[in-house]
């Protein structure tokens, strides 16, 4: 495996047993917006995630995830992360470069493919309310589950310790 190369859902499911993390896994036909993902909401209990992959002007790049019908105003949430200025979306192709996902699939696993250490993970304070945190391990075609404390364990051991910030309006 390069180092460019990707790493799949089995890798990080691996990852996640090496830390004794308990994590589970439900695969569904690939969903690409809130909407889609909310028919998965019965079968899966739990706080369900959405994952904003911004840039400051600086090139500095954020992975901001919060609880799926929250709000995230991009013209101020730059005072609250610690941005050098307002955000905007970061290009897919740093998306995949970064991270190893295409849009429609961002996730605050893919801190697992974020080997330079080039994105700060911020989880919002409403999100971490739920014991159970939802994330797409790497692909929009399964939803993984974890708990809240073990997401933040993994985030540490991949060497993103993450900011848990107030987000959302």
């Amino acid at each position: 495996m390069t180092e460019t190369e990707p790493k799949t859902a089995e890798d990080l499911f691996r990852f996640l047993d090496s830390l004794n993390i308990a994590h589970s896994t439900k695969t569904h036909p690939p969903v690409f917006t809130v909407a889609e993902s909310e028919s998965l909401r019965d079968e899966i209990p739990g706080g369900h995630t959405k994952n904003l992959f911004v840039k400051d002007k600086k090139d500095q790049y954020f992975v901001l995830t919060v609880e799926e019908r929250a709000t995230v105003d991009l013209k101020t949430v730059h005072k609250v992360i610690g941005a050098s200025s307002r955000v905007s979306f970061g290009r897919p192709e740093m998306l995949l470069e970064y991270l190893g996902v295409v849009p429609g699939s961002v996730t605050v696993f893919g801190a697992f493919n974020d080997t330079g250490g080039n994105v700060t993970f911020v989880l919002d304070e409403d999100l971490m309310k739920h014991d159970i945190i939802n994330g797409h391990p790497l692909s929009n075609d399964a939803t993984t589950s974890i708990g809240r404390d073990d997401l933040i364990r993994f985030l540490e051991a991949t060497g993103h310790p993450p900011l848990v910030l107030k987000v959302t309006d």
